[in-house]
This record gives C-alpha cells, structure tokens and sequence, in this order.
C-alpha cells in the first residue's frame, strides 16, 4: 500500500503545472491533499475517472481545504468520511469556527483480507507570531492532540484482535521538530512561526521517531523514522529567492501513524522536481510504502 501526501497550494494551479502529468507516473493507491481550494466537484473533475476523490473544503473563501484519494484501480477504497474534528472537541466556544473548517478529513479505508484502517489528511494552520492566527493555530493543535490520544486509544484497544483500528494521519503540519527538519534553524527559532518550542511540544508529545514507536507516544513519525538522523529531507521551499536551488527546506509535512501501522512501514520517498519551474507546488510530496496488511 502506497500513501502519498502533498499540499498542491491550489489543486487547479497544480493542475496547470503539471500534477496530473506527475499522477500519471505515480503508482500511489492513496492520496492526502491540503490547500485544494477548490469545490469537490471540480476536484473530483481535475482527477477524472480514474480517482475517487472527496474535498472538505474550508467554509473561509479562498483558504484551505483538505482531500482524500483512491485510485479505483487499487486495492483500497475511501468508507465513511467525517469533516472535521468531533463536535465535543468544540464544545467550550459554541462550535468549530470557520478557520479550522476544511482542515481535518477522516475515512474508513477498506482494503484486502477485510483490512479497514483510518486515513486522516490535515492541514493545521501556519499562525503569524503576536496575531490573532498563531491563536487560532495553537487552539487547533490542543483540539488536535485530543484527537491523536483518541485514535491511538482505539488502535491500543484492538492491538492483536482480527480487526485493528490503526490510524494514519498525513499532511502539512506547518511546524519543525528539530534543527534536522529546517536548513536555517538558528535564525528562526523561537522567531517565526512554525519553528516555536511551543508548536514543536505538541509533535513531540505525538510521535516518537522509531517504528516500533514509544510506549509514552501515541504516534509515530514515519518520515523520521524512515529517514534516520539526518537533515531533511526537506518538504517546503518558499518560493522566494534562491531557497530551492540552495535547498534551504524545511520539513513540514508528515506521515503520522500509530505503531501498529507505523511498523509495516517500508520505504518513503519525497519527490523533488528537477528545477525550480518544473515544481506543481511549493511542498514536495511525501510518499510511504506499507506493507499493510502484512
């Protein structure tokens, strides 16, 4: 099974610069998206016949919105889907306000040997130091955090019976976890958002970076623990400058899994375009191939 997520920063200008040229080479049998921006039918029209596609868009015009994939050639496919995080989650402020609409997206994903895991795309939010953004991001990771401790309940609960409820959370995080994961930590720490010891406490109390995973964590991070101690792989370069020509990345984008899963995990690509113009966006796919079920 080969899960691949990327943030397409508009799927209809990602269209026009060449991801469905980069599909149509790509053997994923699932998909994570963030930043459509786009309506599901449009979406779903852009993929065509040959992928299931669902959006939550963001009830913000113009912002977010997050999709999940299958191709309908695969194995997989997408079961029930549930927009947004659970409702109680919301219940001290009256209700999920609109920022955090079209950046959560659940689904059953039924696969062979009546295999069903959660597959979750998320796009958190990337916060401005000292506005009222970088609230509505740290709000949105405590509301987050709730979530992850929930699935990996479920998950812990059904270790080693015939049907696991393991989960995979894929997507743009917006945060570093260490020097390792930005090719400029020292003049951005503790400086701009996204590189916050605040923000990375939340990932850090997520995931662990082995597959085996950690018995304090509920998660593990595949990419890490694929990648091993090294810097990157990189994920996001602005598009200023000379960023991508000098690789000055950061790593923001993640396959979060609890260790059940996390442990079948094989091998992770990143795809890097050749050149800066030949780039369909600003994030690079991230790719994890699974041998789930085993």
């Amino acid at each position: 099974m080969k899960v691949t997520t990327v943030n397409v920063n508009g799927v209809r200008a990602a269209f026009r610069k060449g991801f469905g040229d980069w599909l149509e080479n790509d053997d994923s049998d699932l998909l994570c998206l963030q930043e459509v921006r786009a309506t599901p039918q449009d979406t779903q029209d852009l993929f065509g016949p040959a992928w299931d596609v669902h959006v939550w868009p963001c009830r913000v015009k113009g912002r977010a919105g997050v999709a999940l994939g299958a191709r309908r050639d695969s194995d997989w496919e997408i079961g029930q889907l549930t927009e947004g995080l659970p409702p109680d989650l919301y219940a001290e402020v009256g209700g999920e306000p609109d920022v955090d609409s079209g950046r959560w997206l659940e689904a059953a994903i039924h696969g062979p040997q009546g295999t069903t895991f959660t597959l979750v795309s998320a796009y958190l939010h990337s916060g401005e130091l000292r506005t009222e953004k970088q609230e509505q991001k740290i709000a949105f990771l405590h509301r987050v955090g709730e979530r992850v401790q929930q699935l990996s309940a479920r998950a812990m609960a059904g270790a080693g019976s015939d049907t696991p409820q393991e989960a995979l959370i894929c997507g743009d995080f917006n945060i570093v976890r260490t020097a390792r994961d930005i090719k400029n930590w020292k003049p951005n720490h503790n400086k701009t958002s996204g590189v916050m010891d605040e923000e990375i406490a939340f990932l850090d109390a997520w995931m662990a970076d082995t597959l085996s995973g950690s018995k304090r964590l509920p998660c593990v991070d595949v990419g890490r623990a694929l990648a091993g101690d090294t810097d990157g792989p990189y994920t996001w370069w602005s598009w200023r400058g000379k960023a991508y020509d000098n690789n000055a990345g950061w790593r923001l984008d993640y396959h979060m899994a609890t260790p059940g899963l996390a442990g079948q995990a094989q091998s992770a690509a990143v795809y890097r375009a050749p050149a800066y113009d030949a780039r369909f966006t600003d994030h690079a796919p991230v790719t994890v191939a699974y041998d789930f079920p085993a």
